[in-house]
């Protein structure tokens, strides 16, 4: 007893503890530890039930910490996103406006295809409804926009191309619902003929609308691709009566012209938004953009648009102007009022989203010159699959290098192959919308309108008197042909809408440590004790797996002895030295009946008396042990580590 209580008191802390057993180890560690709950494990030993019930208890408190963590991992790696607005006022630069007259150009390199396909849509027409519309809607003026020096166009000539024949408007019939319905469209097959599909609409003006188009594209594909606007004859002045912003009358340098095939001549003022005269600050209609616009149809194609007006499109710098998909018309004979309000979007990227900064990171090349937007990409990448499938391009689109517009006089079956792949890209079937992101940041615009009538009967004889002094307008008609636009600011505030993540790294980490304390009471550096638990138990286990096989090493060699031996086990951690020349046991020698031998390999072996050899009984258990003194009786003697 007393040297139990010499060896407790003279035990001292180790780098690595060497427990006797892991049923030390772990009282070791239940009673240490600030782990709410664990020290019931050793308290409660006595009782089997209590020790149970804290186990059981304990074991659940895991479990359900561990389902926690699955759960807030779960919603971290789903990098959900949360969206907080806020308000900003400051100046700001005005937007871009892009204008069109709805008017297109009748090019005198196609003029006589177009007369033909007029006199093809009346036929059409007269053949599906019996109107005779050759007096009223098809008609030309003798004041064409024409391209100069059509020398230098090469091959290209109004001969070469002939208008197809094979697109005929018809009129279809077909029972749903017990109920017979009519529709009108046109045919169109594939290469071989083998696989055909009729184009078809319930309504027969999208009908005629749609097959107009179709066969205008074939006949605008003879154009050569670059055409010099600033060759034509019309200015800014033949649409733009008048042109002020900020009360302040507008500079030849804060336009850009260039053609639509469909809305005509257009116009984009602060295309760059880099001009400091078109910073915005101040809101209200007197310090916006007013313009009285031209709004005849001096060579307007009736079939291809049906609308009399001007095309406006409010929209950010820098951006090509998708008329067909953002504009709004203006009536002529009309003042409209137009306050815009912008949003401002920031998303995310990354695992929260897929976006993109300037659109260097996306597969698809863009066609337009101008800065990334979602319609851009997604035009880009249509026209480059157009060109793979069907050998050439969409006449609306920019060209590849080394492509050429669709000809059905050259590939007959383009049509077949363009509404197809048209149908995919508007169900999401094509890999476009997967390739185009969002841009990471992008301005929205909200518009809201107001409209009146103007000039007003009071006013519209003295208002033509000037716009004829002026302008050199001479119309005698009644508010038809001109119309007056503002556009203006509503508020300088604009409100940006950002994303954040959800569940952030610091948010996870506090929602883990509040579950933590929650159902343990404990903090990080209690997870800490857990892995130094680890560590010990794994080397506990590696020490002991040393031992015994040290242990069947020795039992080997003493096996091969002429005289059985026993190997001084090492599983109870003691040595056993004799203590000969030391003072007075140095006179003693081993106890009866017991030899102590050296070997060379220094292993120790006690060897018993011939008498007795072959009975094990009779050899005392020796042990080694590396760490304390121990006193054995069976010996008789005082041995020391």
């Amino acid at each position: 007893m007393e040297q139990g209580a010499a060896r407790e008191e003279g035990k001292e802390e180790g780098l690595i503890e060497f427990y006797d057993s892991f049923k030390d180890m772990f009282e070791f560690f239940c009673k240490n530890t600030t782990i709410h709950g664990t020290i019931r494990l050793v308290c409660s030993g006595s009782n089997r039930m209590k020790t149970a019930f804290w186990t059981l208890l304990l074991l659940a408190s895991f479990g359900m910490l561990y389902w926690q963590f699955a759960l807030m991992f779960s919603q971290y790696w789903a990098y959900p996103v949360v969206l907080t607005m806020s308000m900003h006022s400051e100046p700001k630069m005005f937007p871009a406006i892009t204008i069109c007259n709805l008017d297109p150009y009748r090019f005198e390199l196609v003029s006589e295809h177009l007369v033909q396909l007029d006199r093809m849509a009346e036929e059409s027409i007269t053949f599906l409804y019996g109107i005779n519309t050759s007096a009223r809607l098809f008609h030309m003026n003798d004041g064409n926009i024409r391209v100069k020096d059509l020398s230098s166009m090469g091959n290209l000539s109004r001969s070469s191309f002939k208008l197809s024949q094979n697109f005929s408007l018809l009129r279809t019939t077909d029972l749903r619902s017990g109920k017979r319905h009519s529709s009108v469209g046109f045919r169109l097959c594939n290469a071989t003929g083998g696989n055909c599909f009729y184009k078809t609409y319930s309504s027969g003006m999208d009908a005629i609308l749609e097959w107009y188009r179709f066969h205008y594209m074939n006949i605008m594909s003879q154009l050569p691709v670059i055409i010099n606007i600033s060759d034509h004859e019309e200015q800014i002045e033949d649409m733009v009566y008048s042109c002020q912003y900020d009360g302040e009358p507008c500079r030849p340098s804060d336009y850009v012209h260039f053609h639509h095939p469909v809305f005509g001549s257009c116009y984009t003022f602060n295309s760059k938004g880099t001009d400091p005269f078109w910073t915005a600050t101040k809101p209200g209609i007197p310090y916006g953009l007013s313009l009285i616009l031209r709004a005849e149809q001096k060579d307007h194609i009736p079939l291809l648009s049906t609308v009399a007006g001007v095309k406006v499109m409010i929209h950010n710098h820098n951006q090509t102007p998708f008329l067909e998909h953002e504009g709004f018309d203006i009536r002529p004979g009309i003042a409209t009022t137009i306050g815009i309000q912008q949003d401002e979007v920031n998303r995310l990227g990354g695992n929260y989203g897929k976006c993109t900064t300037n659109g260097d990171d996306v597969d698809v090349k863009l066609l337009y010159n101008n800065s990334y937007t979602l319609q851009a990409c997604l035009h880009s990448c249509f026209q480059h699959i157009m060109v793979q499938k069907c050998g050439c391009g969409y006449y609306y689109y920019p060209l590849p290098p080394g492509a050429e517009y669709c000809d059905y006089n050259k590939q007959p079956a383009w049509g077949h192959c363009f509404y197809q792949l048209y149908n995919r890209l508007r169900n999401h079937h094509l890999n476009c919308f997967d390739q185009c992101p969002k841009p990471c940041r992008e301005s929205l615009y909200k518009v809201s309108a107001g409209t009146a009538k103007w000039p007003s009967a009071k006013s519209q004889d003295w208002v033509r008197q000037a716009l004829r002094h002026q302008n050199g307008y001479n119309s005698t008609s009644n508010r038809r042909d001109i119309a007056k636009v503002t556009i203006f600011y509503q508020q300088l505030n604009y409100q940006s809408v950002n994303e954040s993540p959800l569940l952030s790294e610091n948010l996870l980490l506090s929602s883990m440590g509040s579950q933590w304390s929650l159902w343990f009471g404990s903090s990080v550096l209690s997870v800490v004790e857990m892995f130094e638990l680890l560590i010990d138990t794994l080397v506990l286990s590696l020490l002991f797996c040393y031992q015994r096989l040290r242990s069947k090493k020795t039992l080997r060699v003493a096996h091969t002895a002429t005289v059985p031996s026993v190997s001084l086990a090492l599983e109870n951690y003691r040595v056993v030295q004799e203590e000969a020349g030391k003072g007075e046991d140095s006179a003693q020698g081993p106890p009866s009946g017991v030899a102590v031998a050296g070997a060379s390999s220094g292993d120790l072996h006690l060897h018993p008396p011939s008498s007795k050899v072959g009975m094990a009984e009779s050899c005392p258990e020796v042990v080694l042990g590396g760490f304390r003194d121990t006193q054995d009786s069976s010996l008789g003697g005082e041995l020391k580590s």
